[in-house]
């Protein structure tokens, strides 16, 4: 059927109006055949940095990262970008990628050792050694101890250690301290925990080897006092009552409530039952 000149003519401005609604509906919703660039890619130092900081702040640690991850991308030098960098490791952290913000910080302080934050680089360093120690104690609490390795314990000992001994004067400096009396007492509880198991399997040269080797490593640990009467027990097993005699005067002359100048260690009412991961009875 042909249309008439004027139904042609009103066709045409239909199809026409139509053409200009879509592109003009294509280019409110961003559609118009061109990207739209994200904040990250748009927004210049100083914006971009604050909004890092923000999304920080709330908590959106995922969209913290990617904001970061640019700044330094786009600005690699300058003040703000090693601010994003030590807040790219933290936001790693609370992300748990404990391998990311290892890295991410240990580059930091071996790029910017003058840096003026550089003792809270260190300091968090230790924090993300620290909490992966923890985590791993929470998951494998109920296995085998001689099986568990606490190198993220050992690690971030001696990562709090350097805070303590580099910046002695440092804000972060004496909660430091009282995490490596921490860790101290983890690794020492280890290491009892390991010579009570070799006790339990008749293994005493082993039991007063790891006894001995707690008492000289982790002096003054909250587990002296179990580390003696694992000695006293292990020495009477191998018939060196000499031995056994002076480390039971010791345990007298140190800590004369323990249970074993009872003749009540090891018992399951004794602390042995809360450090001893196959009595089945650990505490967190």
């Amino acid at each position: 059927m042909m249309l008439s000149t004027p139904s042609r003519l009103l066709a045409i401005l239909f199809l026409l109006a139509s053409l200009s609604a879509c592109q003009t509906t294509k280019e409110f919703f961003g559609m118009d055949g061109t990207k739209k660039q994200p904040e990250t890619e748009t927004l210049e130092l100083e914006p971009l940095y604050a909004l890092g900081i923000k999304q920080l702040e709330d908590q959106n640690y995922d969209t913290a990262e990617r904001t970061f991850v640019r700044l330094v991308a786009r600005f690699p030098y300058g003040e703000l970008s090693e601010k994003a960098q030590i807040n790219l490791a933290y936001t790693q952290y609370k992300l748990a990628k404990p391998e990311e913000a290892t890295s991410t910080i240990s580059r930091f302080i071996k790029t910017y050792p003058t840096n003026p934050d550089i003792d809270y680089a260190y300091y968090l360093k230790a924090l993300i050694n620290f909490d992966r120690e923890n985590r791993w104690l929470a998951k494998i609490a109920r296995l085998d101890s001689s099986a568990r390795d606490l190198g993220a314990a050992q690690q971030s000992f001696n990562d709090f250690n350097d805070v303590v001994r580099r910046f002695p004067t440092s804000k972060y400096a004496e909660e430091s301290r009282q995490r490596m009396i921490y860790l101290r007492n983890r690794l020492a509880q280890h290491d009892l925990t390991v010579g009570m198991y070799y006790y339990e399997r008749d293994a005493y040269v082993s039991a007063v080897g790891r006894a001995k080797y707690v008492l000289e490593t982790y002096p003054q640990s909250d587990f002296d006092d179990d580390a003696v009467a694992l000695l006293a027990a292990s020495y009477k097993k191998l018939g060196q009552d000499g031995l056994s005699q002076d480390a039971r005067q010791v345990l007298q002359s140190n800590y004369p409530e323990h249970p074993y100048l009872t003749g009540n260690w090891p018992s399951r009412r004794s602390r042995w039952n809360h450090l001893n991961p196959f009595a089945g009875e650990i505490e967190n």
